[in-house]
């Protein structure tokens, strides 16, 4: 089969390489598309980090050049020993990371902070490629959703924008800010909307704040253009939950201004090195700060399916087209490591010969 493999920092190579084996409790997808996201640009421009490319990974053993993808999307071609529920031919989801069942976290339904977590496309082998073995229990089938293939290669971000929501406890009738309307942010943007929430949204690029609009926010504010707190507050908006998406230190700063006095302060963005943030204004204004990591496979992946079926109007305004394998880099990692991305979300299709137009609605 063709893939992408990762071999070192700015190093991936389109090969030949053998078709994976299924093992137990897993299923074989013949993908159809995958989703590529900073965490892929980064580990490409400035890792590795995650990958296993110099170190054995310590759950899956993988170690050396590796296949990324960690938003697959595919068509069941084999279904490995011990595995019910899953029919050949298929369509199914991957949320990507895997858990153990067994450790105090899983007991207690927060998969996500497994003491054995790993991830596919980001410790073994993932779906940048015409095959990929996944775990059953990371996958759903997305017939009783009513979506597209393509329109379920959104489905892992969008779990992970259902996660954050949830992390932070938004509930119907309260004010919501999201800073980064990327394609996370994007997506959080429509959970929080759907769950009742008024939002308002800040960002530097005034398409994707068209996008959100559209995603349902009811104010956007462009970060350069002054002061955001003043502007939402300027149309009744007062935040209870601030995400911040960005994982740039002014928009940790613009989040903090947006953030009312007993207020939820969600860190979806990764930061790097110490937060600059005043821990007097966070102690004297009972102000909580929430970490969320990834999502809970068997709660967050159903609802952004579900999610992602409810919207009237087809999610090619977030990702509008399928890039080949042949243009991973150039024409998808290249321009997110740089920020000139044209699309929300890029998706890549290994078995298309050019880039076609994503096929969102039936």
């Amino acid at each position: 089969m063709r893939a992408a493999v990762f071999h070192g920092r700015g190093d991936i190579r389109v090969e030949t390489v053998p078709d994976p084996v299924v093992a137990p409790g897993e299923l074989l997808l013949e993908v159809h598309v995958a989703g590529i996201c900073g965490t892929d640009a980064h580990e490409f421009s400035d890792g590795p980090h995650m990958m296993p490319i110099h170190t054995k990974h310590v759950v899956t053993g993988h170690v050396g050049p590796m296949i990324p993808g960690h938003e697959v999307t595919g068509r069941i071609v084999e279904i490995g020993d011990g595995v019910d529920g899953f029919e050949i031919g298929a369509v199914v989801a991957s949320g990507g990371g895997i858990w153990c069942g067994a450790c105090q976290a899983c007991d207690a339904g927060r998969t996500n902070l497994c003491q054995r977590y790993s991830t596919v496309g980001l410790s073994r082998d993932g779906g940048l490629a015409q095959y990929c073995r996944v775990p059953a229990m990371t996958c759903r089938a997305i017939d009783q959703y009513g979506i597209t293939e393509d329109t379920a290669g959104l489905s892992q971000p969008m779990a992970i924008g259902v996660h954050a929501m949830r992390r932070g406890r938004l509930a119907a009738g309260e004010d919501a800010a999201i800073v980064g309307a990327g394609g996370i942010g994007a997506f959080l943007t429509y959970a929080a909307v759907q769950q009742g929430a008024s939002v308002g949204v800040v960002d530097l690029d005034v398409d994707r704040l068209e996008v959100a609009s559209r995603l349902g926010a009811q104010q956007t504010h462009v970060a350069s253009q002054g002061s955001a707190a003043e502007a939402f507050a300027d149309h009744d908006l007062e935040p209870a939950v601030v995400y911040e998406v960005s994982g740039h230190p002014a928009g940790l700063a613009t989040a903090l201004e947006l953030i009312q006095p007993g207020g939820r302060l969600v860190l979806v963005g990764l930061h790097e090195g110490n937060l600059a943030a005043n821990a007097r204004q966070l102690t004297l204004s009972e102000i909580e700060v929430i970490g969320t990591n990834a999502h809970v496979c068997d709660v967050d992946l159903p609802r952004a399916l579900e999610l992602l079926g409810t919207r009237s109007t087809p999610w090619d305004d977030v990702a509008p087209v399928a890039l080949p394998l042949d243009q991973l880099v150039s024409g998808g990692i290249a321009p997110i490591v740089k920020g000139s991305s044209k699309q929300i979300k890029t998706l890549i299709d290994p078995w298309s010969q050019s880039v076609r137009a994503t096929k969102m609605t039936g």
